[in-house]
């Protein structure tokens, strides 16, 4: 929501807002643009007749007293996808879906657009190396390239926003149950996809994965008026710790790497060649992409022969895939997998199950969640026990303080000498800490 301020404000726009809480970075960004609301909270009053509208975030509810003042004015109040669909309908929509590698894609779609000399409008769920937001809103681009997440839009809208953006052009990564709060079982969550194909244009085109049987069941079973591009995860090799693809321009060195990688790759050139990108000026550009933020992201520690990566693997298909990205790339080093459980999905005793075998690549497996994340979610109660056995191994590899984790990781790091290569996994942040203050400290 902060960055759609920022984007609505370099627009030229009068953007005000409110929140009950803010965080770094967005209270700091915010400040500097001169839009940091002057008190926290909802005040009714800040809702006045001369606003043109309302952009409502999921994290407000149905009583929140400034949505009852707008409603009460009869002002037009959009959710945030809905509002990005008013401000793209004359652009031609492209939406990247699945359950996983969302943001990588998008990220992947706009460093090649961006190298080819394109400014096309975008919203993408992480912070780009190069730009200043995470949303760009103009009158002149042709494109809008948005990360079509699946959860839902807001109190007055309980759709799942990419059904909102009504695609020209379309992308679905891979179909892998998450959510489980909003939908309840794999048929459900599945049929969300389902739908997401009904809601695009007709005479679109949608790119899907060919290798995810539940993705080609989707698709091919769909009687929208689609044009319908099947990939497959591209052929590629490991050199001395680095990803080479093979295509047919020749070898594509890359600084990201993993077979879900090489997939996400292959996923944007399409989304490229769609938007009318050149094979050589994408491949091109890959050379250069270093990744998305928190999407194996690169942390600096003390020692020359650890490695350290933070990843915003939580769902269990995402852990699988990345423990088995290390294992893949640094074959000869000790793997440390570390995750902490922290979505209401994963720390729901029905979900956890759906983590057995995931982190089987790394050499040592490592689980934290926080019991007062647990109850704050008011979910059953879970202990060390019930988590190791979802996983697999024993009880003392999971961990209910995130001091014992550093000490963990410490340990696992160890002394002996050994090329060691740690992933730190989470879409939340090991409570409030900094995990690169404990990978520097590695010495």
């Amino acid at each position: 929501m902060h960055n759609l301020a920022l984007a609505l404000h370099e627009r030229g726009d009068r953007v005000t807002g409110s929140d009950d809480e803010l965080f770094e970075p967005s209270a700091g960004r915010l400040k500097a643009a001169g839009l940091l609301p002057a008190t926290l909270g909802w005040e009714p009053a800040r809702i006045t007749p001369d606003l043109d509208a309302v952009v409502l975030g999921m994290h407000a509810r149905g009583d929140n007293p400034e949505l009852l003042a707008a409603q009460a004015l009869g002002l037009p109040i959009h959710s945030y996808p809905a509002f990005l669909y008013e401000a793209s309908k004359d652009k031609t929509r492209v939406v990247v879906a699945g359950s996983h590698g969302k943001t990588t894609v998008t990220s992947m779609l706009l460093h090649a657009l961006k190298a080819a000399g394109r400014r096309e409008d975008f919203m993408v769920g992480a912070l780009l190396e190069g730009y200043s937001t995470m949303v760009r809103l103009s009158s002149e681009a042709e494109f809008m390239v948005l990360e079509g997440d699946e959860y839902l839009s807001s109190a007055l809208e309980p759709l799942p926003k990419f059904h909102l953006y009504r695609a020209n052009i379309a992308l679905i990564t891979g179909i892998a149950w998450d959510h489980i709060n909003v939908f309840p079982t794999l048929e459900v969550y599945v049929e969300q996809f389902r739908q997401f194909l009904r809601t695009m244009e007709p005479g679109g085109a949608v790119v899907y994965n060919a290798d995810d049987p539940l993705v080609v069941d989707v698709v091919e079973s769909d009687q929208s008026p689609l044009k319908k591009i099947p990939y497959h995860t591209p052929a590629y090799r490991v050199v001395n710790e680095r990803t080479v693809l093979e295509t047919p321009l020749g070898d594509v060195p890359l600084q990201v790497f993993g077979a879900h990688n090489a997939s996400n790759v292959e996923a944007a050139r399409w989304l490229a060649q769609e938007m009318g990108l050149d094979d050589e000026t994408f491949y091109e550009s890959m050379t250069s992409f270093k990744g998305a933020s928190k999407r194996l992201e690169s942390l600096p520690t003390g020692n020359a022969r650890v490695l350290a990566f933070k990843d915003f693997a939580h769902a269990p298909s995402k852990v699988k895939a990345t423990v088995a990205a290390l294992r893949e790339q640094f074959p000869n080093r000790r793997v440390v997998a570390c995750l902490e459980l922290h979505t209401f999905s994963s720390l729901n005793p029905d979900f956890l199950p759906l983590y057995a075998g995931t982190l089987d690549g790394a050499d040592v497996p490592l689980v934290y969640f926080n019991p007062q994340a647990v109850a704050h979610k008011k979910l059953p109660e879970l202990n060390a026990g019930q988590v190791g056995a979802a996983f697999g191994f024993p009880t003392p590899e999971v961990i209910t303080n995130s001091i014992d984790v550093r000490a963990a990781l410490d340990q696992a790091v160890g002394t002996d000498g050994m090329p060691t290569v740690v992933a730190l996994m989470s879409s939340g942040n090991f409570d409030g800490n900094d995990v690169s203050e404990w990978t520097r400290a590695w010495a």
